[in-house]
C-alpha cells in the first residue's frame, strides 16, 4: 500500500533503532524490565538544572497505586500555570518520567508548574481504570491548587498520554471540573477501531507504532469491555463541544495520523478552539525519539509557541 514517506533526516536516524511489526507479551515484558532514562539525563539535556527544580513525590493514600510527581521552578514567584503530563507507551509501558523532556522544556522556557502522574498500565489494569487513574490525579492536583502554587491546568500527552489527556478532559466537561485551561495532544491515541487509512497504511513493517502493536495496547486495555465509552476511546465521543482550547499534532507518517486529524476537525465542527499541526514526513513519536532533527525541533517550538499564546506570555 502506498503511504508518505518518512523526512529524509528522520529516515536515517530511524535507520539506527530496533524496529519491530508487532508487539507481544514476551517482547513487552523485556521492554519493560529495560530502566527508563533518569529525569535528570532528560532535564540537562533542556539546560534544566536540577539545583533549580524543587521535586516533591506525591502517594496520598486516596489515591491508591497513583504517583504523582511535581517538579516547580525553584524561584518560582507566585502561583503559574501548570501542566498535568500524561506519558506515553501504548497504555502498557512506561512511567511517570517517559517523555518527561517536552514538559520540561516548557517549564524552563514558560515558567510553568509540571506535574506527571503514574497511571496503572495494562493488561494488568484494563477497562476504564487508566483514564480513571490519570482524572483522580487530576482532580487531586485541582484540589491542591494552593499549595502548589498553581493558577490553573493544562492537560498534555504524548502517544497514549494524548488519548488520556483528550479523556481526562472530556471528563472534566462531563463531570463539571476541575476546570482545564488548555490540552495538547502530541501524536494522540484516539481510537480503538483501527480502521482508518493511516491505520492500513504503518502495517505489517517495523516501526516505531504500527496497526498490529496499536491492536495489542487496545486489546490490552479493552479486556473484555464490550460498550467502550468516549472517555476510553475518545474518537468515540458523539459531542466535541465545550473543550478547551485543543492543540493536535501528529505527523503524515504514522498510523495516529487519520484519527487525529478527524479529532480536530470535529472540534471544529462543534464550534471549538483548535490548532492543527501534520509534519510532513513525520513518523510516531518523532520529535520525542529525534528531538535534534530540524522537523523535530520545529514541532517543538511550534507547540511551544502556541502554549505561550494560550498562556497570554
Amino acid at each position: 500500500m502506498t503511504k508518505p514517506a518518512f523526512d529524509p533526516e528522520l529516515r536515517t536516524l530511524l535507520a539506527g533503532m530496533p524496529l519491530s511489526s508487532e508487539l507481544t507479551p514476551e517482547l513487552l515484558h523485556r521492554i519493560r524490565r529495560m530502566p527508563s532514562p533518569p529525569f535528570e539525563t532528560d532535564a540537562e539535556r533542556h539546560d534544566v538544572a536540577l539545583g533549580e527544580i524543587a521535586l516533591t513525590v506525591f502517594r496520598p493514600e486516596n489515591l491508591g497505586e497513583i504517583a504523582l510527581t511535581v517538579f516547580r521552578p525553584e524561584n518560582l514567584d507566585g502561583p503559574a500555570p501548570c501542566v498535568y503530563w500524561i506519558h506515553g507507551g501504548g497504555m502498557v509501558m512506561g512511567d511517570r518520567f517517559s517523555q518527561i523532556d517536552i514538559p520540561l522544556e516548557w517549564l524552563r522556557e514558560l515558567g510553568v508548574v509540571v506535574v506527571t502522574v503514574e497511571h496503572r498500565l495494562a493488561p494488568e489494569a484494563t477497562g476504564t481504570t487508566l483514564v480513571d487513574d490519570c482524572y483522580r490525579g487530576l482532580v487531586w492536583t485541582a484540589e491542591n491548587a494552593g499549595s502548589l502554587g498553581i493558577s490553573r491546568v493544562v492537560v498534555a500527552g504524548i502517544s497514549a498520554g494524548g488519548g488520556l489527556a483528550a479523556g481526562i478532559t472530556l471528563m472534566a466537561r462531563d463531570l463539571g471540573g476541575p476546570e482545564i485551561a488548555a490540552q495538547v495532544l502530541i501524536c494522540p491515541m484516539l481510537d480503538h477501531r483501527n480502521a482508518t487509512t493511516s491505520s492500513a497504511q504503518y502495517s505489517g513493517e517495523p516501526g516505531v507504532w504500527t496497526r498490529e502493536m496499536n491492536e495489542f495496547g487496545w486489546r490490552s486495555v479493552l479486556g473484555d469491555l464490550t460498550d467502550v465509552p468516549g472517555h476510553v476511546s475518545p474518537a468515540l465521543a458523539r459531542d466535541l463541544s465545550g473543550l478547551p482550547p485543543t492543540y493536535v499534532d501528529t505527523g503524515t507518517a504514522e498510523v495516529f495520523r487519520d484519527e487525529d486529524v478527524d479529532y480536530a476537525t470535529r472540534i471544529w465542527a462543534a464550534g471549538g478552539d483548535a490548532e492543527l499541526h501534520t509534519w510532513a514526513g513525520g513518523f510516531h513519536g518523532f520529535d520525542a525519539l529525534h528531538p535534534q532533527a530540524r522537523l523535530s525541533a520545529a514541532a517543538r517550538r511550534t507547540r511551544t509557541e502556541w502554549l505561550a499564546r494560550k498562556l497570554g506570555g
